[in-house]
């Protein structure tokens, strides 16, 4: 995993991702006691960042395997990503997603033409035994949501991105923030940001009670969350950092960063309300460490991914309730 592999990436990306915005808005500024620069991933294609690693990983195989199909396994965006990218490539995609993923997840998922198999995650069956018999038995490439060299290469992306547009505000030195699961983007933007802004680092943001990244940090070696559901963030809910991207962290990654369900709702309404963006709540936990951990944060300016806005309705009008 390397900088060259994520600039081969942003050129099989030119031209189908987006690239995302950097927003300011004063109000958020004025509640984090610094500027707050987001990069609105929710923007992107199918609501998440996840098309980025999606489309790097089903551009980059040979035609052949290409053509048997691709199998993901995700709570959601890594799903829609690559459902999305296999139907551009006209390449069959099966999805195992878990039964308590969100609805509008699922929906959109086989919406974008691939079948998604549902597997029990509140009673702990593995998502990876299903897959794993699934693309055995069809022959189909398994494209991982974070823990894959192409996948990584193309979250990476972002990173480049992020360098360049920070670089086009006179923005040199700054902590970037970043929702972090498995850390496939974490570790993507921190392997770009190394190359092209090394004066940005990245710092990996997790809900309460789900934060094995933040913990292993702190250990020096992989940390497991106790449960991988139970939380409204789902979309970063991972049993564990990857085996390529916890190394990539530990050597350029600042400490992690810890916000309550109830911190990410509020920023949900915030980006809603300052910003005009709707964004769901694991991808809004970068924003609210920004917003309501400023003291654990250094400088005059603060960067904050929104990895995805693929919120179900009542969650959406949750946040707004509370906190509008």
């Amino acid at each position: 995993m390397n900088i060259d592999m994520i600039r081969a990436a942003a050129q099989r990306l030119e031209g189908h991702a987006r690239r995302t915005p950097l927003l300011t808005s004063p109000f958020l500024d004025e509640i984090a006691g610094r500027r707050v620069i987001v990069k609105p991933e929710c923007l992107q294609h199918t609501g998440s960042f996840k098309f980025r690693g999606g489309w790097s990983a089903v551009s980059a195989l040979d035609p052949e395997t290409r053509k048997r199909g691709v199998i993901a396994f995700s709570s959601g965006n890594h799903a829609q990503g690559v459902a999305f990218a296999a139907a551009q490539h006209g390449a069959p995609a099966v999805i195992i997603m878990p039964n308590d993923a969100p609805r509008l997840k699922i929906d959109n998922t086989r919406a974008l033409g691939a079948e998604v198999v549902l597997y029990n995650r509140p009673d702990g069956e593995a998502r990876e035994e299903v897959g794993a018999r699934i693309a055995s038995e069809r022959g189909l490439t398994l494209i991982k949501p974070y823990d894959e060299p192409q996948v990584i290469a193309g979250q990476g992306t972002c990173g480049l991105e992020i360098a360049t547009q920070a670089a086009e505000m006179g923005v040199d030195t700054a902590d970037v923030l970043v929702c972090c699961g498995g850390g496939g983007l974490t570790s993507g933007i921190a392997l770009a940001l190394e190359a092209d802004a090394p004066g940005l680092r990245a710092r990996p943001c997790e809900p309460e009670g789900f934060d094995d990244v933040t913990r292993s940090l702190l250990s020096g070696h992989i940390e497991r969350n106790a449960t991988t559901s139970g939380s409204l963030c789902d979309a970063i809910i991972t049993p564990a950092p990857g085996d390529i991207t916890f190394p990539i962290m530990s050597r350029l990654c600042g400490p992690g960063l810890v916000v309550t369900e109830d911190e990410a709702l509020h920023a949900m309404a915030l980006a809603f309300l300052r910003l005009k963006i709707v964004v769901e709540p694991g991808g809004a936990v970068a924003l609210a460490a920004a917003l309501f951990h400023g003291d654990e944060i250094e400088g005059d300016d603060v960067i904050a991914v929104c990895t995805g806005g693929n919120v179900d309705p009542d969650v959406f009008k949750l946040a707004l309730d509370r906190f509008a």
